[in-house]
């Protein structure tokens, strides 16, 4: 893995808890039979938000007056991913800011390769005024994972 955000890619490996599966549909894929390059950021994107609903984040219902929106997003690609594959995405959050996460994606086949990597930013926002709003300190621990 040779992504710049990743430094120790062992360590890196070794934090990631939380996945989600996907299994790669015909509709994913290009006329060689392998996953469209764009396809990717639609599974980071199911990833991130079954993430943050396991961290109490992302609720859908009632009031929301606090909603996080994606501020850039990338993907790496280390291995080609074919029709009916299934891939495990893992999600982290590697960095915590004042109203941002950095957050980061593996995914890796059923043979336990990684397939690709990514990050993304997103920062929390008003829902009204569009102006990002802090993460208070229990929402900086859940982050945390603590």
């Amino acid at each position: 893995m040779k992504a710049s955000y990743i430094e120790d890619p062992q360590k890196w490996e070794e934090q990631f808890e939380f996945y989600v599966e996907v299994k790669v549909r015909f509709s994913e894929t290009d006329m060689f039979g392998h996953l469209n390059n764009t396809v990717t950021f639609a599974y980071f994107e199911y990833a991130r938000i079954e993430f943050l609903k396991y961290l109490g984040f992302a609720s859908f219902t009632g009031e929301i007056t606090k909603i996080p929106v994606v501020a850039d997003l990338q993907c790496d690609y280390l291995k080609q991913v074919y029709f009916d594959e299934t891939l495990r995405i893992y999600v982290k959050a590697a960095r915590i800011g004042n109203s941002s996460i950095d957050i980061h994606y593996l995914a890796k086949n059923e043979n336990n390769e990684p397939c690709f990597t990514g990050r993304g930013t997103i920062v929390q926002i008003d829902k009204a005024s569009g102006k990002p709003i802090p993460w208070d300190e229990k929402e900086k621990l859940i982050l945390h994972g603590k």
